[in-house]
This record gives C-alpha cells, sequence and structure tokens, in this order.
C-alpha cells in the first residue's frame, strides 16, 4: 500500500482518472485493508513513495511505524529517490536503523534512468544486504512523471550487472506487458507483479495470455494496488479470467492463476515472515 503525500497535480488527476465513474477514496484505513484481505493467510508488503520531481514523499518512519503497529502481518519497505542528495543515507538508516526489508523506487515519477551506473551503488548496497527492490514500470497520468523512465526492459541492463538482484517489476510494465516478459523472463531473480491490472480485465487478460504462452506464469507475483483497490476485487478479478474463451483460442489454465495469487512470493524474495502474535 502506498501512503504518499502528492503533489495537486497528481491529485487531480487521480479523482478525475483513477477509475471509471470517479476516483478512488485514498484515505482508507488498515481496518479496511484487513477486512478484504484474509489476513490469518495473508502478509502485506507496506510501503511508500519518494519522487521529488513528482511531488511524492512518504517518510520511512512513517512505513516502520504503521508495520510496528500491525506486527505479524506486515513488512515494510523503505524509498529512495536517487536525484536527492543524500539518499544513500537514508538507505542505510531505512535498513539499518528502522529495520526496513526492501526497497521501493520509482523511476519514472523521481525523473531517474534506473540502469544509469550512477544508481550502481543502490543495487550494489541492496545485492549485499538481501534487500529486494521493487520498482515501479508502466505509465502514468502524472504529468510530471517521465515515460522515458517507465519501460520495464530498462532493468534488463540491472540484472546483467546485478544477477543476484531480487528485483519485482510493478504492474508489468503496463502497457509494455511483453517488453516486461522478455526482461524477467530471461533472468531468474527478476519477477513481475500484477497489481493496478484488474482495472482493465482484457489487458490483464491478454497479458496473462502473453505470459502463459511464454511458460513464465511461475514468476507472477500477486498485488493489489491499494488503495486503489481491495484484495478481493483484486483476486476476483485474476479468478473472472478463467471465464474468458475466445473462438479458435486456448483460455487460461485456473490453477495458473490460482497459483498466482496463492505464491508464496516472500520465499521467492528471500524474505522471512513475520512472526504472528
Amino acid at each position: 500500500m502506498d501512503n504518499s503525500t502528492v503533489s495537486d497535480d497528481y491529485q487531480s488527476a487521480v479523482a478525475t482518472v483513477g477509475k471509471p465513474g470517479g476516483g478512488p477514496d485514498l484515505a482508507r484505513s488498515w481496518d479496511e485493508y484487513e477486512a478484504n484481505a484474509g489476513t490469518d493467510h495473508v502478509f502485506t508488503i507496506a510501503f511508500g513513495g519518494k519522487a521529488k520531481l513528482s511531488g511524492m514523499w512518504t517518510p520511512d518512519r512513517m512505513v516502520a511505524d504503521f508495520v510496528a503497529a500491525h506486527p505479524g502481518s506486515t513488512i515494510g519497505f523503505l524509498a529512495v529517490d536517487p536525484t536527492v542528495d543524500g539518499w544513500q543515507d537514508e538507505l542505510r538508516y531505512g535498513h539499518q536503523e528502522l529495520g526496513l526489508k526492501g526497497v521501493k523506487i520509482m523511476p519514472m515519477y523521481a525523473g531517474f534512468d534506473p540502469s544509469d551506473p550512477a544508481i550502481d551503488p543502490l543495487y550494489e548496497y541492496c545485492t549485499a544486504n538481501g534487500l529486494p527492490i521493487l520498482s515501479h514500470t508502466g505509465t502514468t497520468y502524472a504529468r510530471e512523471a517521465v515515460l522515458d523512465y517507465a519501460h520495464p526492459g530498462l532493468f534488463d541492463r540491472v540484472a546483467r550487472r546485478f544477477p543476484e538482484q531480487k528485483l519485482v517489476l510493478a504492474h508489468m510494465g503496463h502497457p509494455f506487458e511483453g517488453e516486461c516478459i522478455a526482461t524477467f523472463r530471461k533472468h531468474p531473480n527478476v519477477y513481475a507483479d500484477i497489481s493496478a491490472l484488474c482495472y482493465r480485465p482484457f489487458q490483464l487478460w491478454r497479458a496473462l495470455m502473453l505470459a502463459q504462452e511464454y511458460d513464465v506464469m511461475g514468476k507472477l507475483l500477486f498485488g493489489t494496488d491499494f488503495p486503489f483497490t481491495t484484495v478481493d476485487e483484486a483476486v476476483a478479478g485474476v479468478r473472472q479470467l478463467a471465464e474468458v474463451k475466445l473462438p479458435g483460442m486456448h483460455g487460461l489454465d485456473p490453477e495458473q492463476l490460482e497459483g498466482i495469487i496463492f505464491r508464496d512470493s516472500l520465499s521467492l524474495l528471500g524474505l522471512e515472515r513475520p512472526v504472528r502474535s
């Protein structure tokens, strides 16, 4: 979930474009999330975002406090914006002092090329310390964002330089899902999540069909994009695709769809499960 503070322009875009029929309520509570998450069986990765260019900035302390308030069910990721002085200090602080377990980056929103060798200290630190990186990939309606840095293929360069680094390409790089699949299928430690795709059922169906035909469904991780949608909505959005049949085409394998929903993503990313009280 993303509790970022956003610019007026971004808020306006969310309000008008976020969902058919009007924008979502971004001020949703943990209680609302939990009521739709089946949290006896679900572990939630909580993070904010840092992207000065687009007016987003969530202090890592806020995420750490949130995780501390919900022990046993949440794992916190810190965030960095490599365009801002002192980002390496924030990286170390969020990991070493706050105990956060992974890193969220937003190249398009912050305006940096994630494959730029100048960013290598991030990957070096995360590889050495076993911190998975979740990166936004794919388009947006935020005017400040730089679409040149939205392409998931940029992470092919990163994965070739840092083959041990665990990387998750958020949103399957929509609408560049084919490029995303071409990237993660060749790198054992690169994955993609399907968050934010249930809003567009045909787009999600097409992306999953492509993943199934490339035999890489096992590298797709479940995500919700909360607070834009709930766990229940995202699960239902995946399951309904098993019913789609086009003339002359095979459909999506229901077992593989369930595999996305119930995949042990934490183990794949080298993360320990929180201890439930």
